[in-house]
């Protein structure tokens, strides 16, 4: 300080103060200094490394919130779009399921596909009811061996009905069948098969008659396999 600033100082209240006292606080306002340390000459350099290190941080916080937000309104978009396109191919395998399960029992069985939670379809389990002529309804767990396979055969051919396969592949899907339905079962292979190709492990021998080619595994000697055809349609 210069001796003009002293002279031009018009703090009264603290000029009516006794020297003593004025002392007294000019040694505790020294000492705290002194107990603050020496200035580091860097802290500006050190702060403004910290800020822009703290402004950049605050800016990737800032983009991923919008990142986040972002994310969330394109997932609730997916979900509704998913949700209605599942109801949509739902609605139409039910109805299918309905037509093809008719056809391999008959017209006066019913059965039903549900959704356990219908509000969240997306998430939900779905229930297969099957109700042969005279029983109560049934999940398809409380069904016998061969009405278990037709109605699964049912549902099988519902989804295929709305997107076809260029193949399918059963695996002595007809062994729990009585002849009977044996028949109905190779007339729905029969009729599906304008459209695709089936292939069926059998050793039924209905179901075997109803092919159009045969490959049979022989063993002729020990440890050696060999595939037979024969093609039934050069026989009609």
């Amino acid at each position: 300080l210069n001796m003009n600033q002293i002279d031009g100082f018009e703090n009264e209240e603290l000029l009516a103060k006794p020297q003593d006292e004025l002392r007294e606080k000019v040694d505790k306002m020294k000492n705290r200094l002194d107990g603050m340390g020496p200035i580091n000459p860097m802290a500006m350099e050190a702060y403004e490394e910290i800020k822009e290190r703290h402004d950049f941080i605050a800016g990737q916080k800032e983009d991923l919130l919008k990142d986040k937000e972002s994310l969330l309104t394109t997932i609730s978009e997916i979900d509704e779009v998913a949700k209605e396109t599942f109801q949509e191919a739902f609605e139409k395998i039910r109805e299918n399921f309905i037509k093809v399960f008719r056809t391999l029992f008959t017209e006066e069985d019913d059965c039903e596909l549900k959704l356990t939670d219908p509000d969240n379809p997306l998430e939900s389990s779905i229930e297969i009811m099957a109700k042969p002529k005279g029983k109560r309804p049934l999940t398809i767990n409380q069904l016998s061996g061969g009405e278990k396979t037709l109605t699964a055969t049912s549902l099988l051919f519902a989804i295929y009905l709305i997107k076809p396969a260029p193949f399918c592949i059963f695996d002595e899907v007809d062994a729990p069948l009585d002849d009977a339905n044996i028949d109905k079962f190779n007339e729905i292979i029969r009729k599906f098969s304008k459209e695709s190709q089936f292939i069926i492990v059998t050793h039924n021998k209905r179901t075997m008659a109803s092919t159009d080619v045969i490959y049979g595994i022989t063993m002729i000697e020990q440890g050696v396999s060999r595939v037979v055809p024969v093609d039934l349609r050069e026989l009609a």
